[in-house]
């Protein structure tokens, strides 16, 4: 099914497009967990994604492992494919294995199960998440051919129950295994409050969601115990870690609260040059945002520094107010230049993007509730949206240098501790 409608008004049906929706074939001889999905926790792609992965690392062994897996087999890219809602086919990415030896492709024995077509599961959760109104579900189930209807207080309990398994993989999930090398920590605005995230980039560039907190400012001593919460969930930092923040200082305070020494700041480019530029008059506005991008540019940490100072000393004959704003984090602007590993980097980390897209794509999920009337609801949907994005999230461009930041924060750390100990002296 590649539409969903949804009724706008007095019997108005609007197609809303609703691509890329899956759900589960009813098949007597299917695999145990496969039923069970299907059954009572349809949970669209993630769940398919997990099924295909589980039996391409059986067969395949782990991701970046030589061992581990059947001889000859080996991970091969993926390709488009199908699964059945009722009798319209559904896209899905499949993972593939090939038999190198015979030269071969090596079918999935999960994706073949999932492809046979049913006809009483809509997949009510990933409905409501992009989208669907409880109180319009009866309607808009009545508008598609053999579907049914179901009570808007039913559809919310199921939806409540489902979302709330999402929420406590949050919490419960251990951080031991994943080697994170930089975080990035954004805030997402649900009515009067500030959802903080933490996103988590792994050595090997893949992006991880690892929690987030409820806050009314991004504060120092909300921030702080969360990130302290992370520690205790099992967030190596031993060996550095990179933070890039917006230009909060709450949040700055409760980088350095938590993670001391061990943590160095990559402060947003884009938020440092729409800060400055908010002090000059909109007719020069668009000029200064060009003349700052053009420098924070600069490949080497000597040459993007010179070309600031310089633009500072001209922009003093304009706005002390903006020259301040420009010198408040300075540094920490210039932090991946003066590791040495901006050209490779730059892109990903210089500013929070990775995990600005990331809140688009909660909005998208969320935007259409105009009221939020609980704490728990606000937790429950926006945990359910991340868990339901981080599947899809690809690793960052340059991945391939982050090492090179790895060994750079090292360095970066011990000459910070070596000063240190030279002015405690």
């Amino acid at each position: 099914m590649k539409r969903v409608f949804r009724i706008q008004g007095e019997g108005k049906v609007k197609d809303i497009g609703l691509r890329g929706l899956v759900d589960y074939p009813a098949v007597d001889d299917l695999d145990p967990r496969v039923a069970v999905i299907q059954a009572l926790i349809p949970l669209g792609l993630q769940a398919v994604g997990d099924l295909l992965q589980d039996e391409v690392t059986r067969l395949a062994g782990p991701r970046y492992a030589r061992t581990g897996g059947q001889p000859g087999l080996v991970r091969w890219s993926a390709q488009g494919g199908s699964v059945y809602l009722l009798d319209q086919k559904l896209p899905v990415p499949v993972p593939r294995v090939r038999d190198l030896p015979r030269n071969q492709e090596v079918p999935l024995q999960t994706y073949q199960q999932l492809r046979a077509p049913r006809g009483e599961d809509l997949g009510l959760y990933r409905k409501l998440l992009l989208g669907l109104s409880c109180r319009d579900y009866e309607a808009c189930a009545e508008a598609l051919p053999a579907a049914f209807g179901l009570s808007p207080s039913t559809v919310s309990r199921r939806f409540i129950r489902a979302s709330a398994r999402k929420l406590r993989a949050f919490p419960e999930r251990r951080l031991e295994q994943y080697d994170i090398v930089a975080l990035v920590l954004d805030g997402k605005t649900f009515a009067a409050d500030a959802m903080v995230i933490a996103l988590g980039i792994t050595l090997q560039g893949e992006k991880l969601l690892l929690g987030f907190v409820q806050t009314g400012t991004e504060n120092e001593t909300v921030c702080a115990a969360f990130l302290r919460e992370l520690g205790e969930r099992g967030l190596q930092i031993g060996q550095g870690l990179l933070c890039v923040i917006d230009g909060s200082k709450g949040l700055r305070k409760a980088v350095q609260t938590a993670f001391g020494t061990q943590a160095v700041v990559q402060r947003c480019q884009w938020h440092k040059r729409e800060n400055v530029v908010a002090y000059l008059p909109k007719s020069q506005q668009a000029t200064w945002r060009r003349k700052l991008q053009q420098a924070y540019e600069r490949p080497s940490y000597p040459e993007a520094k010179g070309a600031l100072l310089r633009l500072r000393s001209e922009l003093r004959l304009l706005n002390e107010s903006a020259v301040k704003s420009l010198d408040e984090g300075f540094e920490e602007t210039l932090t991946l230049h003066r590791l040495g590993v901006f050209g490779a980097l730059g892109t990903s980390l210089k500013t929070t993007n990775c995990l600005e897209s990331i809140n688009a794509l909660v909005e998208r999920r969320t935007g259409k509730i105009t009221s939020w009337r609980t704490s728990d609801q606000k937790h429950r949907w926006l945990a359910a949206a991340l868990l339901d994005i981080e599947p899809r999230l690809r690793r960052i461009r340059g991945h391939r240098a982050l090492p090179l930041l790895r060994r750079a924060l090292q360095r970066e750390i011990r000459d910070q501790e070596g000063s240190a100990d030279h002015r405690a002296a």
